[in-house]
């Protein structure tokens, strides 16, 4: 017999000793990991603005919108973002645990830097450009606070990512090397191949401010 736990109960199951050897050497394996990570939902007290700007930062579009809640979509998914106005919430407290960032990848450095100027004319200019090493990234930051990571792929493969980052250079500073995102933009128009642009500048050790 097993007991398994369902909600607030907990639920005797009776099964044979094959079923219960086949059980338990499931159970001892790794946990399994999910297929995707399907959306990210944000609760605000500044529900009309946060509305907005994802709306305008993700170039998304609204699954589903009321006065209280909202779907946002902008691939085939049926929502990657939702924004809840719980009654009562209050405004976020920055530098106070919970999420850091949510980030998004995009498929070319050209796209990337395409999707900064598009927001940079809608007022949006990003307050942390860096190349970490895996990935070339412009942060935001929402109405409420919240920070959003537009990021670059810098390896083609995953395996040559995971190199970098056991490298001693990756240890040395797991942080990353700053950069300006105008100067980054005159040499992909100057012709310099976005390989080169996306190498990190090693600057030596760098921790957390």
């Amino acid at each position: 017999m097993i007991c398994s736990y369902v909600g607030h109960a907990t639920i005797a199951i009776s099964i044979s000793k094959t079923q219960q050897s086949e059980y338990s050497q499931t159970m001892a394996q790794k946990v399994k990991s999910p297929s995707k990570l399907a959306h990210v939902v944000l609760r605000t007290a500044n529900f009309r603005n946060m509305v907005q700007y994802y709306k305008d930062f993700l170039g998304a579009e609204a699954s589903y919108e009321n006065d209280m809640l909202c779907f946002l979509r902008y691939d085939e998914e049926h929502h990657r973002i939702a924004l809840i106005a719980f009654p009562g919430t209050q405004p976020k407290v920055i530098g106070s645990s919970g999420l850091e960032h949510t980030a998004f990848t995009f498929d070319t450095l050209e796209d990337l830097m395409l999707g900064y100027q598009q927001r940079k004319a809608l007022g949006m200019v990003p307050s942390w450009c860096v190349n970490h090493g895996p990935t070339t990234s412009l942060y935001y930051t929402d109405p409420d606070g919240n920070q959003i990571e537009t990021q670059v792929d810098n390896f083609d493969t995953a395996e040559e990512a995971n190199e970098f980052m056991a490298s001693k250079e990756f240890a040395e500073n797991p942080i990353g090397t700053d950069f300006d995102p105008e100067d980054l933009i005159r040499r992909l128009a100057s012709g310099e191949d976005a390989a080169s642009i996306k190498r990190r500048r090693e600057i030596g050790p760098r921790g957390l401010p």
